[in-house]
């Protein structure tokens, strides 16, 4: 069994430690921005808990990267009282790994697993008696001289995490009480997560150099609080003492950050596909191949956030550039405009 699971600090962490060097998550549900739907029914569940006395339900949160799903397990650790252990899928290789956490667990603690669609069936199969019947079944010994010995574990509270919802199996989301999609933030709420993210950081920014940021983060916190750091980094070379607009503007510019929060990676994709390949249709694996990337970070990294801004489009014969691609790199549109998509 590896020493990070037989380590209690390890993987065990106070809800109210810090899990940043900034300590910029939110503690609590009220100081939480966005997700106003989800909010509201996890007030429910967290309340009524409380009331009770009882661990909360299973909860499984789906959607992007960077929309707060581990800063919500730690909410819901902070709010309950409790610890919140932290591991993920792909640590959990053998069924030992995750007996050895579930062991530890104490009365109403919050166990969150990180990309939990990443979980191998057997150890998948030991967590579905653990979350119904809070036991589990572990084998001693080998050959004819094995047996079973069923352990009885403390109620506790699992809190699942993934970016591919499809991915999980049937059984395993059936088990949780409460599933959840993260959606992205609208600019608003993004400013307000800037805003507060410059306060804890312990400079001035004003309104309109909050917007700028987060009206470029792509509608993901995570990285609206990147981009806040890079531009406090050009401020402060620079000598400035106050973060507006316009030094928003040329902080993120020096980033290669562009006013659609296009990187320099998107535009290369972009360009590729405008220029080499006179706007597709391209194939996934020879667009990987033009970028230098491998597919399968074309395809969950760089394209979602085109697709949804209108400068690509997948179709069943390859990827297409769409007329606010071209518009975007300055390119003049092809004769009779971009390629159909169907």
């Amino acid at each position: 069994m590896r020493d990070e699971f037989l380590d209690p600090s390890g993987d065990r962490l106070d809800a109210n430690d810090a899990l940043d060097e900034v300590g910029l998550r939110p503690r609590r549900l009220d100081e939480f921005v966005g997700q106003r739907e989800l909010k509201e029914k996890l007030s429910i569940v967290l309340q009524a808990a409380r009331a009770r006395g009882e661990a909360v339900d299973h909860l499984l949160f789906a959607g992007p990267p960077g929309l707060g799903k581990t800063t919500l397990s730690v909410i819901i650790a902070a709010e309950m009282g409790t610890r919140l252990h932290v591991t993920s899928g792909p640590a959990l290789e053998r069924a030992g790994d995750l007996a050895a956490i579930l062991t530890k667990l104490e009365p109403g603690d919050v166990l969150f697993i990180d990309e939990i669609h990443r979980l191998s069936r057997t150890v998948e199969e030991i967590l579905y008696p653990a979350m119904e019947d809070f036991q589990i079944d572990i084998v001693v010994g080998k050959g004819p001289a094995a047996s079973s010995i069923r352990l009885t574990l403390p109620r506790f509270t699992l809190v699942g995490a993934t970016t591919r919802t499809g991915m999980i199996t049937g059984p395993l989301r059936d088990r949780f009480g409460l599933v959840a999609r993260l959606e992205y933030y609208d600019t608003d709420e993004l400013t307000s997560i800037v805003s507060r993210a410059a306060s804890i950081l312990g400079f001035d920014i004003d309104a309109t150099g909050s917007h700028e940021i987060a009206r470029r983060s792509r509608g993901t916190p995570r990285i609206a609080n990147r981009l806040l750091r890079r531009v406090r980094d050009f401020a402060e070379v620079g000598g400035l003492v106050k973060i507006d607009g316009d030094t928003a503007d040329r902080g993120l510019a020096v980033f290669g950050v562009d006013g659609a929060g296009l990187d320099k990676s998107d535009r290369q994709l972009l360009s590729a596909i405008c220029q080499q390949f006179s706007g597709g249709p391209v194939g996934l694996s020879t667009l990987a191949i033009a970028v230098g990337e491998q597919p399968e970070t074309v395809e969950d990294v760089y394209e979602p956030f085109l697709i949804q801004r209108g400068f690509l489009a997948r179709t069943p014969r390859g990827r297409v550039a769409l007329a606010s691609a071209w518009q975007h790199l300055g390119l003049p549109l092809p004769d009779g405009g971009p390629p159909a998509l169907f």
